[in-house]
């Protein structure tokens, strides 16, 4: 069966990025599926192209997912792009359905779920009470207050070593002006940003950082966005310290909140023992695939 493949003007348009849309229909007009290519354009990954694509369960095998993967992959070879990258949980057929059309699979990453009425308090204020000399914790709601922007942006560096496999992911690169507008995309959504971090008490610099977005109503679930300490201030516990801090926030502060989610790529195995000892629990695993064009 041959679909209509028709693209779509698509208003979701950022500072980094801008998405490319299109919708599979049958021969009486049924949508029968969608993809999305997000073409990020900020310096270090303009080579990069992210592919989501979805078929309606009834229609696939009928090469619907094909077309509209062509059709992707057009775009973003006139856009002179170097690469796509997509994702599916493993086992799914979108697990089967990549590798099938010339994707590799370049990453593995570990969902892993902390549901915050199993949380032990009195262990974690044993963790954010240990002393961790010449170190102490700051926290905020939101975007980052002035006096604390630039050493802020300047920590995000922590983030560039974090481990992708084979991913061609380039290099994301942070200022000022990329930090707020990252906060204020949240708030745009409604939901709540909670940000930790560890400030060395030599020079009031930050060390490392920790973010957690809360849904507007505080209640599901929780996803923690990132958890990085500055090369130079690691071997000192931060991260573990640090993402207690953020827990027993949530805990405290949102008690319809279920759970806290959080993934990791396999291959982090320091960040995955983080995770273990704070109790969170293996949820699925989703693998990275890339298409070299």
């Amino acid at each position: 069966m041959s679909s209509r493949i028709t693209p779509l003007t698509d208003p979701v348009h950022g500072a980094n990025s801008r998405r490319l849309a299109w919708l599979a229909s049958d021969a009486d007009s049924i949508p029968i599926g969608t993809a999305f290519l997000r073409l990020f354009n900020s310096p270090g990954q303009e080579h990069l192209a992210e592919l989501t694509l979805g078929v309606h369960p009834a229609e696939r095998r009928q090469h619907v997912g094909s077309q509209l993967l062509n059709a992707a992959v057009a775009a973003a070879r006139a856009d002179a792009r170097r690469c796509v990258i997509a994702q599916a949980e493993a086992g799914s057929p979108g697990d089967h359905f990549l590798p099938s059309h010339g994707f590799r699979k370049v990453l593995a990453l570990r969902f892993s779920r902390l549901p915050l009425a199993d949380v032990d308090t009195t262990a974690l204020a044993e963790i954010i009470e240990r002393p961790h000399p010449g170190y102490r914790l700051m926290s905020w709601h939101g975007t980052v207050p002035d006096g604390l922007a630039e050493t802020f942006t300047d920590s995000r560096r922590a983030m560039d070593d974090m481990p992708m496999d084979d991913t061609d992911y380039g290099t994301v690169t942070w200022d000022v002006d990329r930090v707020r507008a990252a906060a204020k995309a949240v708030e745009q959504r409604g939901d709540h940003l909670h940000t930790v971090v560890a400030v060395d008490t030599s020079d009031d610099s930050i060390a490392g950082f920790t973010e957690l977005v809360v849904p507007s109503n505080g209640r599901g679930d929780g996803q923690h966005y990132g958890t990085g300490v500055l090369p130079e201030h690691r071997g000192h516990s931060l991260g573990r310290w640090m993402k207690a801090e953020s827990i027993r926030h949530a805990h405290g502060r949102y008690p319809d909140l279920g759970g806290l989610l959080t993934d990791t790529a396999d291959s982090n195995t320091h960040m995955r023992q983080i995770n273990d000892s704070l109790g969170y629990t293996p949820t699925h695993t989703t693998h990275q695939y890339q298409l070299e064009l």
